[in-house]
């Protein structure tokens, strides 16, 4: 009985060759490909920039990362686009007036998701966009009442709408219309 082996020699010392450098480029691309229990990229978040200020009660809050960290991503496994609580726009605040009823704030913002049994005069609408890339939008509006009626609330400095819409689906395309055509 005869025994072949099942691949060349040459096949064989060349794949042995090739090894250590295959090795070493799997264990860069673990490395640098992140973990999802830590933030964008595994840095913490106070590595991040902020684009405003850091009180949460003045408004809404944008957090980026670095360039660098946008070409790491590309390493880093698929994270998906994460909204929560209500988004509460600039057009909305606008509405809102001193001694509406609960009513009518629930109207103009929804149902507030952080009423508290132990303050029911208060209102919490805290909104919180993840987006896929790293960037992290924040804004907290707190709605007062007094008597059943708005007294005050805080917050401020909301985007609007169409930024809203922007952040979401990207800047709206340019439409270039034709000059009318002439007839002769």
């Amino acid at each position: 009985m005869r025994v072949t082996q099942a691949l060349p020699q040459s096949l064989l010392h060349r794949i042995s060759r090739r090894a250590p450098l295959l090795a070493a480029a799997v264990c860069v691309a673990l490395a640098t490909s992140g973990c999802a229990t830590r933030s964008a990229l595994g840095e913490k978040l106070s590595d991040a920039k902020h684009e405003s200020a850091p009180v949460a009660a003045d408004g809404a809050q944008t957090t980026t990362i670095t360039k660098f960290q946008k070409f790491m991503w590309f390493f880093s496994p698929y994270r998906p686009d994460i909204q929560q609580g209500n988004f509460v726009s600039e057009e909305m605040l606008s509405q809102l007036k001193v001694g509406m009823t609960r009513d009518q704030v629930r109207f103009i913002f929804g149902t507030s998701l952080a009423a508290d049994i132990f303050h029911a005069d208060r209102w919490d609408y805290p909104f919180r966009l993840a987006k896929g890339d790293g960037e992290i939008t924040t804004s907290r509006v707190t709605v007062f009442f007094k008597d059943g009626k708005v007294d005050h609330y805080e917050g401020g400095h909301l985007p609007t709408e169409k930024e809203y819409i922007a952040r979401i689906a990207g800047p709206a395309p340019v439409v270039k219309e034709d000059p009318p055509a002439t007839r002769q």
